[in-house]
């Protein structure tokens, strides 16, 4: 990534042990939100790929993850969220 447009790191999960680290930064070149996580246990994934939307197909593209993150980083979620906004992405 490029030294003048940073990921923005959010911040990391304090509850899980050393080598295991949900985090939340934001990517502020490519104004995405980004995500590490658990992945899911193949019955949550299963669910997730089952569910079904008006509008779009079943299942998860090939392109995409399903990822667990702690409840308790919801604080964190809302921060990169203000990030974005205030950066004015849409």
């Amino acid at each position: 990534m490029e030294a003048d447009v940073p990921l923005l790191f959010v911040g990391i999960d304090p509850a899980t042990e050393k080598d295991k680290s949900p985090t939340v930064w934001v990517d502020q070149e490519k104004q995405e939100i980004v995500f590490q996580g658990w992945r899911p246990e193949p019955e949550l994934e299963a669910e997730c790929a089952a569910f079904e939307l008006p509008g779009h197909a079943k299942g998860i593209p090939d392109d995409e993850a399903v990822v667990r993150i702690p409840a308790r980083m919801v604080h964190m979620v809302r921060e990169a969220c203000d990030a974005v906004e205030r950066a004015d992405v849409r």
